[in-house]
């Protein structure tokens, strides 16, 4: 790859890692020693290592589900965290949630197994076509100059209202995902009481209006960075979901944007990140926060996680979406429009990683 300013052509480059179908992994077995330049980011979004606060160790809440069932006092308890987890935070981790963990640590290496393949047996699926329900990618969708991409490659697999083909899913960890995601919509079920109430609505509300009925899981991985200083595993960007629950591993580097600073949210064995997305900021007119978020590049490797992120069911999908009406007054009157889900993730599609939260393009002014 060209490094000369005057004969470097940055499509071409892109072009050519996308034809290699090896994803980032495929560069560091090739044994690069330099970052391709358009994975480096700016300076200035890149961690300040001068500033004694960039990746300061802090606490995010941690919730304690035990006992969650029922409508007993520890439930009311619970349901106060996550109301005060929610509204300060954006981010909390939960323990004691119920997913077994032989089935996160399936999940976990399962995906180590699925990024470590020979090439070749990941080929047919690379895709940068974010309507393919089962895809191994790096970039995602069509990366634009000056845009960046992030060091790391994904395994997706896109359950509309709960369904996917099980055979769509390589065998390689075919067994995993699926067990995975029944966990998922078991807890997914529990959360939308949890954060109903958290609104002071009655439980079933979320549920009700299909708001979190889709998941996608999205197995990562981040191999070790020759020049980490350079580049950042994810770029900085806030959820386009309603909730993302995210599972990581002992190796660190997710980050996440508190009082004007970047924070360390260290790993805690067997917890369950969840962080509430830009729709549930929405719909809950600001009562709850979505927040920027960014994972570091690592000189060390591979870092493994798995999110999954719960959209509209399809049903819900074709309605507007706006701030929910039992939350709003004259005194706390919507502060923003109404809109299709489809409009929201398109406006993203358009402005690509140039968008780090569409809130304010649906804001009312």
């Amino acid at each position: 790859m060209a490094t000369d300013d005057c004969d470097y052509d940055w499509e071409k480059e892109v072009e050519e890692f996308e034809k290699t179908k090896a994803g980032v992994k495929g560069l560091v077995d090739s044994g690069i020693t330099k970052v391709p330049r358009f994975f480096i980011s700016p300076l200035e979004k890149l961690p300040d290592r001068a500033n004694a606060r960039d990746g300061l160790h802090v606490q995010i809440p941690v919730i304690d589900f035990q006992g969650v069932e029922g409508n007993g006092t520890q439930r009311r308890l619970i349901v106060d965290e996550i109301r005060k987890a929610s509204e300060t935070w954006g981010f909390f981790q939960i323990i004691n949630h119920g997913v077994p963990t032989s089935v996160m640590d399936g999940i976990l290496e399962s995906t180590r197994r699925f990024h470590e393949q020979p090439k070749e047996a990941k080929m047919d699926l690379y895709s940068s076509d974010g309507r393919r329900n089962v895809r191994f990618y790096t970039i995602n969708g069509h990366l634009r100059e000056p845009e960046v991409a992030s060091w790391r490659d994904a395994f997706s697999c896109t359950f509309m209202d709960g369904v996917l083909d099980p055979e769509l899913i390589p065998p390689v960890c075919r067994k995993e995902v699926l067990e995975y995601v029944k966990c998922m919509i078991e807890l997914r079920e529990i959360m939308a009481e949890l954060l109903s109430e958290a609104l002071g609505l009655d439980s079933d509300y979320l549920s009700s209006i299909e708001c979190m009925k889709s998941e996608a899981v999205a197995c990562l991985y981040y191999p070790k960075c020759p020049e980490p200083e350079k580049t950042l595993g994810t770029p900085k960007h806030a959820d386009t979901t309603f909730l993302t629950l995210l599972m990581q591993d002992s190796t660190g580097g997710l980050q996440i944007l508190h009082d004007d600073h970047w924070v360390d949210v260290p790993p805690v064995r067997g917890a369950l990140i969840a962080n509430i997305g830009d729709l549930m900021q929405i719909i809950s007119n600001d009562k709850f926060i979505s927040v920027e978020h960014r994972v570091v590049a690592q000189p060390v490797g591979p870092r493994i996680s798995v999110a999954c992120f719960f959209t509209p069911s399809l049903k819900a999908g074709a309605k507007p979406f706006a701030p929910i009406k039992e939350l709003l007054s004259d005194e706390n009157p919507a502060l923003y429009r109404d809109f299709m889900f489809r409009e929201y993730t398109q406006h993203y599609k358009t402005k690509g990683e140039k968008v780090e939260s569409a809130l304010l393009h649906y804001k009312i002014r």
